[in-house]
């Protein structure tokens, strides 16, 4: 039983530190993730963003209410995210950050099976992240966003790389492209 490094960060939304966990436990929680979770990348809307949208990334586990104590035990072992009750009878709990998401995807990255290519395109898309964002890196981190939506099903995807192309050239932060 090998045990993984605490991981402590400051500042952030980050809220604490991921426990000190045997591989046992990671396995279990990566099964977990497979089976009865979701890691996505997001192109999200900001208008208080000067580029006008914000990459999210976020590992949200999914349970039916009555059998969430689940879902509060993983919350203990990680030590961040929340917990939402939904009205449809289920729970979720939902970690969302770009250095969360990634801290949890490298510790799960050796024990998952179903997500694992989609964990390792997340974990690169974050690693792609600039300090400081501009038009052109905006447009290369949208594609890779695309990229991670193949592998979820999702009917109300509107914001596109090429939303964001379109949105970029309406404000001449992009030069716009001409046909031949």
């Amino acid at each position: 039983m090998k045990p993984y490094l605490n991981i402590e960060r400051s500042g952030g939304q980050y809220r604490g530190k991921i426990r000190l966990m045997s591989s046992e436990v990671l396995a279990y929680i990566a099964g977990f993730l497979d089976g009865d979770g979701c890691v996505m990348a997001q192109l999200v809307r900001r208008k208080d963003y000067i580029y006008g949208y914000q990459i999210r990334t976020s590992v949200v586990f999914y349970q039916q209410s009555r059998k969430q104590e689940i879902l509060h035990w993983l919350k203990s072992r990680l030590q961040i995210g929340y917990i939402r009750h939904r009205n449809d009878g289920m729970t979720e709990y939902t970690v969302v950050g770009l250095k969360e998401v990634e801290d949890i995807l490298k510790l799960l990255l050796p024990y998952l099976r179903l997500k694992r290519k989609l964990a390792e395109q997340i974990i690169k898309l974050v690693e792609a992240h600039p300090k400081r964002m501009t038009p052109k890196k905006l447009v290369h981190l949208s594609k890779m966003v695309d990229k991670t939506a193949k592998f979820n099903y999702s009917k109300k995807r509107t914001n596109t790389s090429e939303t964001v192309q379109l949105f970029l050239k309406r404000f001449n932060l992009i030069p716009v492209e001409t046909e031949a």
